[in-house]
């Protein structure tokens, strides 16, 4: 698989986190491949083949050619049709929600047409970009769109704005309730925010955070064992880790890297 990134420009860096652009050539052979939630939105265009997205039951749904995925909070599972070629935007956690034309609740673990969210604007941008020959070309089309689209970067609140970033800084080792004294918000009150803001709940979004940071840490070997993994991701012990790390991989820590799932571990480089 050839994955590459490429920085937003300075105009959208508050919302973006990065492009990105996957390609496998037509004789690889198609495999599923596991996705593990990262607390972000994106907005994806197959230039390739499209692809079948797993339910927890085994069945699966062809997804839309191009669509926003909304917040991911279990078990997701891919596989290509034929030729690989993606080219996507990665928003922050809380970068979408100026775009949102619906509850991001509704959008939880959903391929969603881009008609749906943007109308006529969608088909249009949809177009274009699966017109274009080249990634620059491509960045270019989606980010005039979205600066098109976007009154001010100022319109994410705040309150959840230092949130994620205090979040992060801590790999999601902070209780919520630590988290809401500290920004003097009432504990209710930032669930809302985050519901409606972010598609996630405070305590979900530090988990998959702490989960994030704890993936990056088995894929480059930094621990001695799961034990260790554990009592340094912040969780209490190692039952208490395995159990997250299923919630939202469906399997154990173990079985998750010997399956060698290749686009999970391609997107843990990014920072």
């Amino acid at each position: 698989m050839n994955y590459k990134t490429y920085a937003p420009s300075t105009d959208l860096s508050t919302i973006l986190k990065c492009h990105w652009t996957l390609e496998t050539p037509l004789e690889t052979k198609p495999e599923k491949q596991r996705i593990v939630p990262d607390g972000c939105m994106e907005m994806i265009f197959h230039y390739g083949d499209i692809f079948k997205q797993y339910n927890q039951d085994g069945k699966f749904i062809i997804q839309p050619k191009c669509f926003i995925f909304g917040q991911i909070s279990n078990t997701l599972e891919i596989e290509p049709t034929g030729k690989t070629g993606i080219y996507a935007v990665r928003f922050h956690p809380e970068g979408f929600s100026p775009f949102a034309t619906i509850p991001l609740n509704e959008m939880e673990n959903r391929a969603v047409p881009l008609q749906e969210i943007f109308g006529n604007e969608g088909l249009q941008i949809e177009k274009a970009i699966l017109n274009a020959t080249v990634t620059e070309e491509r960045i270019n089309i989606a980010e005039t769109f979205l600066l098109n689209k976007l009154s001010s970067p100022e319109a994410i609140d705040r309150v959840v704005k230092s949130s994620v970033e205090i979040l992060l800084q801590l790999n999601g080792q902070l209780p919520i309730d630590k988290l809401s004294e500290h920004l003097k918000v009432n504990r209710r009150q930032l669930e809302r925010k985050f519901t409606s803001i972010i598609g996630l709940s405070p305590k979900q979004l530090s988990k998959i955070i702490k989960l994030q940071a704890t993936l990056k840490m088995l894929a480059k070997k930094q621990f001695t064992s799961l034990t260790s993994v554990a009592y340094e991701g912040g969780y209490y012990d190692q039952a208490h880790f395995i159990k997250d790390f299923k919630e939202f991989t469906g399997m154990s820590p173990k079985n998750f890297y010997a399956n060698n799932l290749i686009m999970s571990s391609l997107f843990l480089s990014d920072e």
